[in-house]
């Protein structure tokens, strides 16, 4: 087995969904060493406690974010709500390196941030560093960042298959459609109505119709693959699952192109990329073909309206959408082989 040298983790949220599953990844990572695990309403329990499936491992208590001693931390995952992250990283050591999976740092406008989060960002220099983490398209920063704001998992899912597209001029900009449903686990583990059994069962419904958070970092990063400003159509929808994520995505072709060249471009753009896969033509991928994995499945169909097609995007919202993708991050930052402690076969069925 190949040896890596140790790399010092702390946790920051580790009482929630995506903090669970990156306990659950980086217990088989060989590099990792998880050294401090915070929850400010669970400090003083061990996660056995609050996740029974991790109670076998050997792991630190819960504390509080005041608590972590970062002379002894290499790498901090952040997994705290939206809004808080921002005073939090501002006190950690400039010596340790940060992947956020909040969206405190996705976007580069601070006054975008303040019209989407409803509040001024206090962290501008530290937003001004940060490096937006798609890791397919973004690896030769990520390598020198110290700080990478890892993306949404809608965005996640409609980027993959739309970046490559948009840069090869294979699709009209201004002709995007992103219909997109995700599960329950997107909402964070918070006690809150809307994620009731009883409102989310035997239902789908639409939910940020026209004013969803995602929007503005989807537009943001597609705008930096097309080359001008763009404004996409985005409507999430919540399913009664708990995890994965299908984006159906309607676009137009720009003149001369058809279905078969968007396939052939995302094909040659991830033929040697580990976790994004195109599926064979005619199949659709499913939300049970990724379950607890950090693969991506892309599939691509030419609609029966001329000059139209079709793309099917599927994620683990809680693995390439959040935890999995940021330890594929913490890997390219600290030039370990990227697919380290990532290797997990989707659950199916």
């Amino acid at each position: 087995m190949t040896s890596f040298p140790e790399v010092r983790i702390a946790i920051l949220g580790a009482s929630g969904y995506s903090g669970a599953d990156l306990v659950r990844l980086l217990a088989l990572h060989p590099a990792a060493r998880i050294v401090a695990l915070t929850g400010e309403r669970q400090a003083g329990k061990s996660m056995g406690e609050v996740f029974p499936h991790l109670g076998g491992l050997d792991l630190p208590v819960l504390t509080k974010i005041d608590d972590v001693e970062w002379s002894q931390v290499d790498v901090a995952f952040c997994a705290l709500p939206h809004g808080t992250t921002q005073a939090v990283v501002k006190a950690i050591p400039s010596n340790v390196k940060i992947v956020d999976i909040s969206a405190d740092f996705r976007l580069t406008d601070a006054a975008s941030y303040a019209e989407w989060y409803g509040h001024e960002h206090q962290a501008t220099a530290l937003q001004a560093e940060a490096v937006y983490g798609l890791t397919e398209h973004k690896r030769a920063a990520i390598r020198n960042a110290r700080l990478i704001a890892n993306p949404g998992c809608y965005p996640t899912s409609a980027q993959l298959p739309l970046v490559p597209l948009l840069r090869a001029g294979l699709i009209d900009p201004d002709e995007i459609i992103i219909d997109a449903k995700s599960g329950v686990t997107g909402a964070g583990r918070e006690a809150k109505q809307d994620s009731l059994y009883s409102e989310v069962s035997e239902g789908v419904h639409a939910y940020g119709v026209a004013r969803h958070r995602h929007a503005p970092e989807i537009e943001q990063e597609l705008g930096i693959a097309a080359g001008r400003d763009l404004n996409i159509v985005f409507t999430p929808h919540l399913m009664p699952m708990s995890r994965g994520i299908l984006s159906t995505i309607y676009v137009k072709l720009t003149a001369g192109h058809s279905a078969t060249d968007l396939r052939r471009t995302l094909v040659e753009t991830y033929a040697d990329e580990p976790f994004v896969r195109v599926t064979p033509e005619g199949a659709g991928p499913s939300t049970r073909h990724v379950r607890g994995s950090n693969m991506a499945l892309i599939g691509v169909f030419a609609d029966r309206v001329p000059g139209r097609a079709i793309l099917v995007s599927v994620i683990d919202n809680l693995v390439k959408g959040a935890s999995g993708q940021a330890i594929q991050n913490m890997n390219v930052m600290l030039q370990i082989p990227e697919t380290t402690g990532l290797s997990q076969i989707a659950m199916f069925p």
